[in-house]
This record gives C-alpha cells, sequence and structure tokens, in this order.
C-alpha cells in the first residue's frame, strides 16, 4: 500500500530524486569532494536566507542550534517573546543553560506585536530576544520586520531568530533585517528529510560568543566557523544529507524563490478559504502562516478522528499540538505541494465532513 501523503507541519512529502541522492556512496567528509558539496550548499543557504552572514551547517534538529544560540549568545538575561509551544521552547532552552528568561507570552493564536517588545526591552536590561518567526503549533507568523526594527535600536542586543518552518516558504532576509541568528532545520517547507539544520551568525554574534566562557564544543560558534571558512564542518556530518540537500536546494531555485514563495501564499489562501467556510481559522486575521494552517473544529467534531479520518483517504495531518491537540487540527501546505495537490486533500476532507453530518441527520 502506498503510505499516506504527508501534509503534516513538518516533515513534509521529499522528491524521490531528492531521496535517491541519499543512497549515494559515503564519500571522505576531509576529502576534496565533500568541501566543494559543503561549500555549495552553504552558498545556497545563504542565498535562501538573504544573508552574506557565514553559513553553519550542523547534523542535528533545528533544536541543537536553539541551544547553539542561547549558549553563545546569551550572557546573562534573555527575552523570549512567545505565541506558542516553540516560542515556549526557547525560554525552556534559556533556563536550562542557566540563563534568566525573561518571558513576553500572548494567547496562543495571536502574534507578537513589536510594541510589546519596544515596552519589555525599555523595562529590562537584557542581552538578546529570541523570537519564532513561523509558530508551527497555532499557524502564526509574527512580524519579523517589525520587531527587528524594534531590537535594532539597541546595538547591545542580539536577534535570536527560528525560521523553521518558514524557510523556502515564506521570505527571509537576514542581512537587510540585521538578524544575529538565524536557524532553521530542512524537514518543512525545504521538504528534505530530517535530521539537519543550518544557521547564518552574524560578526556580533561570533564577538559574542568568543567572550563567551562553557558553551560547550560541539556547538561552538567560533569553532564552526573556523571549519566553515575551509567548507569543512567541525565535526563528521551526514554526507547524505548534504547530496540530497544540494539536489533539492536545485530544484528549488530552478523554481524561483518568490515563485515558490507566491506557491505557498496560494496554497495558505486555498486552505484558509476552505477552513473559514467550514470551522474557524486558529490563528489572529492578519498574521496566519503562508505554511501551515491551524484550523479549530466546531460542530462537535473531534480533532484527532478527523485526522484518523482523513488518512484512511490517503492524507496524513496533524492534530493540534500539546493543549490544542483535542480541539485543532494543522495542515502543512509546504515545501513541494501543489495547488492541485491541496484541492484533492480539502475534498477527501469534505467527503468526511459530509459523511458526518449524514450519520448525524
Amino acid at each position: 500500500m502506498e503510505p499516506p501523503l504527508l501534509f503534516t507541519p513538518g516533515p513534509t512529502w521529499v522528491r524521490p530524486e531528492v531521496l535517491a541522492e541519499m543512497s549515494r556512496p559515503a564519500i571522505r567528509h576531509r576529502g576534496a569532494e565533500a568541501q566543494a558539496l559543503i561549500g555549495e550548499v552553504a552558498k545556497l543557504f545563504g542565498r535562501i536566507l538573504g544573508s552574506s552572514q557565514q553559513i553553519l551547517l550542523s547534523t542535528s534538529s533545528a533544536t541543537g542550534l536553539m541551544e547553539a544560540a542561547v549558549r553563545n549568545c546569551v550572557r546573562r538575561r534573555c527575552l523570549c517573546l512567545s505565541c506558542g509551544a516553540f516560542g515556549k521552547r526557547w525560554m525552556e532552552i534559556v533556563e536550562s543553560c542557566g540563563k534568566t528568561a525573561i518571558g513576553l507570552e500572548v494567547e496562543w493564536g495571536k502574534a507578537i506585536r513589536p510594541e510589546a517588545v519596544a515596552e519589555a526591552l525599555e523595562r529590562g536590561d537584557v542581552d538578546a530576544v529570541t523570537l519564532v518567526h513561523n509558530e508551527t503549533s497555532t499557524g502564526v507568523a509574527n512580524p519579523l520586520r517589525e520587531i527587528s526594527a524594534v531590537v535594532g535600536r539597541y546595538p547591545d542586543v542580539l536577534l535570536l531568530v527560528d525560521v523553521v518552518s518558514s524557510l523556502g516558504g515564506m521570505p527571509v532576509a537576514v542581512d537587510e533585517l540585521g538578524t544575529d541568528v538565524c536557524l532553521a532545520s530542512v524537514q518543512k517547507a525545504l521538504a528534505l528529510p530530517a535530521g539537519f539544520s543550518l544557521c547564518s551568525v552574524s560578526e556580533a554574534a561570533l564577538q559574542r560568543s568568543r567572550s563567551m566562557a562553557e558553551k560547550g564544543f560541539y556547538f561552538d560558534f567560533v569553532r564552526m566557523q573556523e571549519a566553515a571558512r575551509k567548507s569543512q564542518s567541525l565535526t563528521t556530518p551526514s554526507t547524505a544529507h548534504l547530496f540530497a540537500i544540494r539536489k533539492q536546494l536545485q530544484f528549488l531555485f530552478s523554481e524561483g524563490l518568490d515563485v515558490r514563495h507566491r506557491r505557498h501564499r496560494r496554497m495558505a489562501q486555498r486552505v484558509r478559504e476552505w477552513a473559514g467556510a467550514r470551522m474557524e481559522l486558529f490563528a489572529e486575521t492578519g498574521f496566519e502562516s503562508d505554511t501551515v494552517t491551524c484550523i479549530r473544529t466546531t460542530g462537535g467534531i473531534d480533532a484527532t478522528e478527523f485526522c484518523g479520518a482523513l488518512e484512511s483517504e490517503g492524507f496524513r495531518i496533524a492534530p493540534g499540538y500539546g493543549k490544542l491537540k483535542k480541539r485543532t487540527f494543522r495542515i502543512g501546505h509546504m515545501g513541494d505541494h501543489s495547488l492541485q495537490a491541496v484541492d484533492s486533500l480539502l475534498e477527501a476532507a469534505d467527503r468526511i465532513l459530509a459523511g458526518k453530518k449524514g450519520n448525524a441527520s
């Protein structure tokens, strides 16, 4: 039997040609072939990020680089902006690293307002700010540009941004916005197998890292940068991932980054129109994500049961995250999915809803 088509908010469907790249013969990770591969992949990632900064590659999840950002860039106190589960994760990481997390939390489904960030920075003595650009748990896209402008008024405060579920599906402009650490994993809108992540690191972040003690070895930005300058990795990388990443990024740029962003916007609009006519959108109006939509069920529909019924139709979506599990579900319209595939998913969802109405009558 064919596995269900993945419309979860990551991981998502991966092209067979990209998966095939992972079966290439292993290469020596310190050899010339690996150096050329690492250099090419880093350059392509820089283009997607809109960054001329140093690009660091990591055979880890993005959570590893979140911890790296804290260990390298937070001296004492960090303002953690949170509107969902992954903003909350930043706070937990800061505290687990022995630093003080100052939480600016809003109700799940709402977006972080730049005015609130400005007030918090005026009140607090902090040396870094963490932000999730696109909150995967709620389908909220925070106003990255406006928040970046606020943080930019404080030269000694570093901005650490998670673009895990936006990179490759929504615009990210690291240099233009002055982001100090911008990190992502590859299994969401970049449409690659999970297990690899990347980040850009500004000179200010590297300077901060040089002054930090007890930051560990594996995620030391200074050590990682020294290796990256030679188109190498600090430790043994997954060369299988690197082969797949190069292939996928070639596909991405053949489509065109602007075209890709517009495709994601159209898929998101289609899902939002469908959801608004049948249930309720969870994200605040005007701050909806273009890669994942969180939908609140109505009419007594159990979100977990609905996800199971849709899987029997050949489509896998995700129930709500954490405390939202029973009353919401999430559709990931990201990566290499098409508008036609989204329509097929929504048609299957309508068949399930029609069946429930029939049973109720």
